[in-house]
């Protein structure tokens, strides 16, 4: 007679199998926001970015994964910004780095000081810090020869972006998964673009990564940033699929119903006698309303 599984027991299998679960979807996620975006080709030196944060470290553990079995080579190198912040445990991010076997470079740049000097106090720190962290990351892609820069924003950090712009910038503009520099000499790619926040949170508390919190602006959380989160977190929970939905929107654009007269040419606009496939249909009921929420689209192709 067979023993009867201890409680125990399940529970443990029940973890290991929502973990895996969890790892395939956030490396099918990433894998496939590369492929959509053309965000990796083969021979490119990719910089990763590592802020300490839960989403930096997920993505360089996803990419290495990733360069392990993907059909084309490709490098990594993992660069961290040491701010000089008070407090900073320097020897964290080496120590992981070495256990990891993953080429790395810490820059020391003392950015801590100059946003402290300008920025008065009690005001948000975060946008002339992110200036002189992508200023110096530039450099110093240049300098390890890096031919694309990974960023670690996630779906939801796009979608705060895009309704932060909308509500309190009047832009209809988010974070793209793949852009150029400013001064034209570097692409900038964010693998992580399909994954979600919570998703992150949870991989990150499995793998046990060595979380270095940012004292300088992570105590100060933007407000107009943390309503935005919190009115997404809002919708998920009242109205299951709407988060999905307002993200797959970001990929459906339609210029000819919008109001962008530099996006469309409504001046010009002449009726011609033919069909025109975004024409007053706009206006016709939208079946699409009724059905599941929309994800983004699976691509067949793989990294």
């Amino acid at each position: 007679m067979n023993a009867i599984e201890p409680p125990a027991t399940r529970r443990e299998e029940k973890l290991a199998y929502e973990r895996n679960k969890l790892h395939k979807r956030l490396l099918r996620q990433t894998g496939q926001a590369i492929a959509d975006f053309g965000m990796i080709e083969a021979g490119d030196r990719v910089m990763v970015c590592l802020s300490g944060g839960k989403d930096s470290y997920a993505l360089l553990d996803l990419l290495i994964t990733l360069r392990n079995r993907a059909p084309v080579a490709f490098d990594l190198v993992a660069v961290n910004l040491d701010q000089k912040q008070p407090g900073f445990p320097a020897h964290v991010l080496p120590r992981y780095l070495e256990s990891r076997g993953v080429p790395f470079h810490i820059e020391n740049q003392d950015t801590y000081s100059i946003v402290t000097r300008v920025i008065p106090e009690g005001r948000t720190m975060c946008s002339l810090c992110s200036r002189l962290r992508r200023g110096i990351l530039y450099r110093v892609a240049d300098e390890l020869g890096a031919t694309k820069i990974a960023l670690g924003h996630h779906r939801d950090d796009i979608l705060e972006t895009f309704f932060l712009n909308m509500f309190f910038g009047g832009k209809l503009k988010a974070m793209p998964p793949k852009l150029v520099s400013d001064d034209g000499r570097h692409i900038v790619i964010r693998p992580l673009a399909y994954a979600r926040e919570e998703d992150l949170a949870g991989f990150a508390q499995w793998r046990e990564f060595p979380i270095i919190p940012c004292n300088l602006c992570g105590s100060q959380e933007n407000l107009k940033r943390r309503e935005i989160k919190q009115l997404l977190r809002d919708w998920e929970r009242r109205f299951p699929g709407r988060v999905e939905n307002a993200f797959a929107a970001l990929g459906r654009l339609t210029p000819s119903h919008l109001m962008d007269r530099e996006r469309f040419d409504f001046a010009g606009l002449r009726a011609t006698g033919e069909p025109m496939p975004d024409g007053d249909i706009a206006f016709d009921a939208d079946p699409s309303l009724d059905s599941p929420p929309v994800l983004p689209p699976e691509s067949p192709r793989q990294l």
